[in-house]
């Protein structure tokens, strides 16, 4: 009989905690602020804009005819650094020759193209190319290797992300995956992508941006297993400590 009331009284706390709604589970609840698949993601949006504590390689590429002592085989570029410069606080850079250099703010061709105009007042005809080393997407919620996965490249979409995190798993909500983006000019944005309709998809929707944030959420039954495992837990325990004395009370009524 007293089991039979712990089972009734774990039965009550989980339909309550089922009536107020939201799962403290789930991340990403408020549907504030948030913009359906269609929404336009463009080239230009999707070009990353170089941000303060970023490492740059750069890379500066001079006219033969300012170095008479390199052979014709020699490598004309010179790194500036190894493991790449750190964009300061304040969005400056430090180069030979030219000093402090504010790249924040800049695409990487906006970059190279700045401090190349920078070093025409000191060689011919100076090259420059610029990288963001750092770039790189958050995959959390409902994937078998959640964490973060570096990009290579200046775009990837959401396909290739969640194929870097090793693919869906059977709990995860697959017509609702969020996307958190902090768009310079409007701040931090979510939007939603549904992959179960290709034809409500948009390959547009689909595309990420560096420092994107993709969760996918877990499907009611698991946000249910898990708020039951919350409840039934010290229950449980109750039941172990109770036992032995159920156990006694028995015995001795026989």
């Amino acid at each position: 009989m007293f089991k039979i009331k712990l089972v009734v009284l774990a039965g009550v706390l989980l339909f309550l905690n089922g009536c107020t709604g939201d799962s403290d589970y789930q991340l990403l609840q408020t549907k504030k602020n948030t913009t359906d698949e269609n929404t336009k993601v463009t080239a230009g949006s999707i070009e990353y804009l170089i941000l303060p504590q970023d490492r740059l390689a750069v890379s500066l590429y001079k006219d033969p005819a300012d170095s008479p002592e390199l052979d014709r085989g020699s490598d004309l570029g010179q790194s500036m650094n190894r493991n790449g410069l750190l964009v300061n606080a304040a969005g400056f850079i430090s180069l030979p020759l030219i000093g402090n250099v504010k790249v924040s703010g800049l695409t990487q061709t906006q970059a190279a193209d700045y401090i190349t105009k920078r070093y025409k007042k000191y060689l011919n005809t100076p090259s420059v190319y610029v990288e963001v080393l750092n770039k790189r997407l958050i995959v959390l919620g409902e994937v078998r290797k959640p964490g973060v996965i570096p990009m290579t490249n200046e775009k990837m979409n959401l396909f290739e992300a969640i194929a870097n995190a090793g693919d869906l798993t059977d709990s995860a909500v697959r017509d609702s995956v969020t996307i958190v983006s902090n768009n310079p000019v409007r701040g931090i944005q979510m939007r939603t992508v549904n992959l179960t309709n290709f034809d409500t998809m948009r390959y547009a929707s689909l595309m990420l941006r560096p420092n994107d944030i993709v969760y996918v959420k877990p499907s009611s039954w698991k946000a249910f297993r898990v708020a039951s495992a919350d409840y039934t837990s010290p229950l449980e325990t109750l039941t172990k400590i109770a036992s032995p004395f159920v156990t006694l009370k028995y015995l001795f009524d026989n």
